[in-house]
């Protein structure tokens, strides 16, 4: 904690513990006290853990901050959550209670995010886990690989980071399809790929990898009947919002064999230590990793910083409206 005797500010969710390391806190002043707070605050607790802040900086959609929760702490003055958008934030609710909202750049977030749908496809494919395991337990070569050249890359969504997605499959020589809802033949074509129906991409992609945004249109846009659509062996690979998938239906194909994992984001978060995704051979899952790199944190913590010191001078930057 960084000591003051004015305002209170709460970085919340630094899981990595590297927010202090990241920015120039200090430069706030002597007035201000910052905690940086590592672990998840517990909704049952967060109305009496975070009253005492005037100050609340969110990592992303880590800590949703809702309407009862907003009601509850009436000395909230500045919410700064990094990144353009969090729909985990009632910025409604927030502004009816003049409370100022700010965001931060994005950083590399799409990049990354891509570089790791790649890691996750050749993860699996290469069967990496299971040798990095055994290479540290003194065996040797269990598994038969597969190659990526000549297999169909379908993508659900082509925005930035699908486009990006596509053209690395192009470069290891996959054939790449894509569907959204509102993608057009010349807007695939645009972003590297052949325009295919949503059950044509599920039934004949070896690898799905999706790249949407979470919306009410969206929660649940692979379901059972797009899972039970994917061939025998086929990778399904999430890298945008766990809520995209339907995950009674994967788990199920994931329990029967039939398919593959690459997933990196959950209905849940942190996922639970019992939760059933844990137990599954045929799944590779990381801790939402997407955006989690050095420069992009270096960026955000340094926006918040900004936003926070331009709030108190009077001259709010990146305030984000209804």
């Amino acid at each position: 904690m960084m000591q003051g005797d004015g305002i209170r500010v709460a970085v919340l969710d630094d899981y990595q513990g590297v927010a202090a390391r990241l920015a120039d806190w200090g430069s706030l002043g002597p007035e201000v006290a910052v905690d940086f707070l590592p672990e998840p605050v517990p909704r049952a607790e967060a109305a009496s853990r975070l009253a005492p802040y005037a100050v609340l900086c969110l990592m992303r959609e880590r800590m949703p901050l809702d309407a009862e929760l907003i009601a509850a702490l009436p000395g909230l003055r500045l919410v700064v959550f990094t990144g353009g958008r969090n729909p985990s934030v009632d910025t409604a609710a927030l502004q009816a209670r003049g409370i100022t909202v700010c965001n931060t750049r994005n950083g590399e977030g799409g990049i990354a995010t891509a570089e790791l749908a790649i890691a996750l496809m050749l993860a699996c494919v290469r069967h990496l886990p299971r040798e990095f395991a055994n290479i540290a337990g003194g065996r040797w070569q269990e598994t038969l690989g597969e190659g990526l050249e000549g297999r169909t890359l379908g993508l659900v969504g082509l925005g930035r980071i699908g486009a990006r997605v596509a053209a690395v499959g192009r470069a290891l020589g996959m054939r790449v399809t894509a569907w959204s809802p509102n993608l057009t033949p010349e807007r695939a074509e645009a972003g590297g790929a052949a325009l295919a129906t949503r059950e044509e991409l599920f039934a004949e992609s070896d690898v799905v990898s999706l790249h949407m945004v979470l919306a009410p249109s969206t929660r649940g846009i692979v379901g059972q009947a797009e899972i039970a659509r994917m061939r025998q062996g086929a990778i399904l690979i999430n890298t945008s919002r766990g809520p995209l998938v339907d995950e009674a239906a994967l788990i199920a194909a994931l329990g029967e064999g039939r398919i593959r994992a690459g997933l990196d984001v959950f209905d849940r978060e942190p996922l639970p230590v019992d939760h059933p995704l844990r137990g599954v051979p045929n799944a590779i899952l990381t801790p939402h990793l997407g955006y989690v790199t050095e420069s992009t944190f270096r960026m955000f913590y340094e926006d918040t910083v900004e936003a926070i010191a331009a709030w108190r001078r009077g001259a709010p930057v990146r305030v984000v409206t209804v």
